[in-house]
């Protein structure tokens, strides 16, 4: 699988995108516009280890919410992605059996090197 789960309004994964240069054979997918399921969520967690290796702490409603207060399970982060867009790291880049998730440099730099062995 090809894809790349993104937030279209936020510039800095637009800026990782067009950094990546993931070309025509990836499936982009605005998770505001168009939400993911839990089976893509789960199928992510596969790939990434833990719901919570997806799951963003820097999100607004992380504090607003408590959730900074609570002792969170595996089953909660995997909740509250699915109910809120905001709580998912983005983006995540699937490149076949790869997963990348989040904006940290080492991360998008990896990326990078992956689509670029790969294609």
């Amino acid at each position: 699988m090809k894809k790349i789960y993104h937030l279209g309004t936020c510039s800095t994964n637009q800026r990782i995108i067009s950094e990546v240069k993931p070309g025509k054979s990836f499936e982009m997918q605005d998770i505001k516009k168009e939400p993911i399921t839990p089976e893509q969520l789960d199928e992510m967690k596969a790939l990434a280890g833990s719901y919570e290796a997806l799951f963003s702490r820097v999100a607004m409603k992380f504090r607003s919410m408590g959730l900074n207060e609570m002792k969170l399970t595996e089953k909660d982060y995997r909740k509250y992605i699915l109910q809120e867009y905001t709580f998912l790291k983005r983006p995540v880049i699937i490149n076949g059996k790869e997963i990348f998730v989040g904006n940290a440099p080492k991360t998008v730099e990896a990326a990078k090197a992956s689509l670029k062995a790969k294609n």
